[in-house]
């Protein structure tokens, strides 16, 4: 289980920041999305690659515009 934007959420061991992506609909190539975990951003490049610790507090923000 992880923490995802503050509920918790069910999610296997070893899985992924793109895995999170993906279960929230984003692209991975989308832009003005950025990601948290335990309170440290994670570098884009390492979204395919970089495996959630159990029970991480994961923020996903996604920019969008408007006025």
């Amino acid at each position: 289980m992880i923490i995802l934007n503050g509920a918790a959420t069910e999610l296997e061991s070893g899985k992924t920041v793109a895995d999170v992506l993906e279960l929230l609909g984003l692209a991975l190539e989308a832009p003005g999305i950025a990601v948290a975990v335990n309170g440290e951003v994670i570098a884009r490049r390492e979204w395919e690659t970089f495996a959630l610790p159990i029970q991480a507090r994961v923020e996903v923000l996604n920019a969008m515009q408007g006025g």
